[in-house]
């Protein structure tokens, strides 16, 4: 029988990588700082080496992380800025949390005509911008060109980043096994490389214990959220407020609420300083639940309340399609049948016009 031999093209942003590495390489020199005390306190001196040879290229986090340590702009590193202007907005939307820019911006740049590579860098910024805006189908569109791209590329540094991208699509509709397949292939490569950024890892690790917890499953999610801990103490404020906030869903699975809602306070602090309104909205959903469960009706009055407002102002109905709920439980509580009765009909009706069916069988069974 003949073999088939599957023909890999290695060339692609080669050129990029380097440029940037040696302009990275010039300043740290120029800095009089060592790979190690450059890398200090996020990234390892494996992946400064790895940067400087030109062997991969530095994610939007990690450029900003050392051009502000060696004080200069991120645009001093590329090697092509006015090619790549329009993605390096792009980018900059994305990060600062302007979801629906960022994908209006992508959107822009993958009409026009590309090289495979940034066509490839483009539809994994895009895939991202979709996830954050919870459109799940169009987001495993563009992350699985993107991956196909980078595989055939060579590119294994940018495949892993897009595959977490490809999983969070796939978990968005509810395709939970492909997504946790996916997670723990990515998790098993991290383990073993160092030459990738190492928040990858961590954030591989939360969201393959949201998985476990949506299942259940909190007992291995708390294992994996262990693994992260170790990891988690130098990241940034979102990264950190998004482990903690994981970490009190999941002891409230075990039941314990009290830990949960200590966490989950911390994180909602961490959350408000970084101005992540959206996440934060989300667990103040979530520590009303919480708070209601130890019998405090005003505390989860108030949170419930936060909540709302800041969904409402983003009229974003799957949220508020939780909120609501929670609210008409509140309302049972305080013996409010009337009000609980049509809050609940209020979250089904978001839930409904969001396809939350998640939502939808919460609401019915309040």
């Amino acid at each position: 029988m003949k073999t088939l031999t599957r023909r890999r093209i290695i060339v692609d942003d080669s050129a990029l990588a380097l440029s940037i590495g040696g302009r990275l390489r010039e300043a740290r020199l120029q800095a009089g700082l060592t790979q190690q005390k450059l890398a200090e306190g996020r990234y390892t001196k494996a992946y400064v080496s790895a940067l400087e040879k030109g062997h991969a290229k530095p994610s939007m986090a990690a450029l900003n992380f050392f051009s502000q340590r060696l004080g200069l702009p991120p645009s001093h590193f590329l090697g092509d800025p006015t090619a790549r202007w329009d993605r390096l907005d792009a980018d900059i939307l994305l990060a600062s949390g302007r979801w629906q820019a960022a994908s209006d911006a992508f959107r822009a740049i993958l009409a026009q005509p590309l090289d495979r590579a940034l066509r490839a860098e483009a539809l994994r910024g895009h895939a991202e911008a979709l996830c954050r805006l919870d459109r799940g189908a169009e987001a495993i569109t563009a992350a699985t060109e993107s991956l196909e791209t980078f595989h055939a590329l060579g590119r294994e540094r940018d495949a892993a980043l897009v595959t977490y991208w490809l999983a969070y699509g796939q978990h968005l509709v509810a395709n939970t096994a492909e997504a946790t397949a996916l997670l723990s292939g990515l998790l098993a490569q991290l383990r073993v490389r160092e030459d990738i950024d190492p928040d990858l890892r961590v954030r591989v690790l939360i969201a393959l214990s949201s998985l476990e917890a949506t299942q259940d499953q909190h007992r291995s999610a708390l294992g994996y959220l262990e693994e992260a801990r170790v990891m988690a103490v130098d990241l940034d404020d979102w990264r950190r407020a998004a482990f903690l906030s994981q970490l009190a869903y999941n002891y409230t699975g075990t039941g314990d609420v009290e830990a949960a809602i200590r966490t989950g306070v911390e994180s909602l602090g961490l959350f408000r300083a970084a101005e992540a309104e959206r996440e934060a909205a989300v667990l103040e959903n979530y520590l009303a639940l919480a708070y209601l469960r130890i019998g405090n009706v005003e505390r989860a009055t108030g949170f419930a309340s936060h909540a709302r407002i800041r969904h409402t102002e983003d009229g974003n109905r799957r949220a508020l399609a939780h909120v609501a709920d929670t609210e008409a439980q509140i309302a049972l509580a305080s013996g409010d049948t009337a009000a609980a009765l049509r809050l609940s009909e209020e979250a089904l009706g978001h839930a409904h016009a969001s396809e939350n069916h998640r939502a939808v069988v919460s609401s019915l069974l309040t």
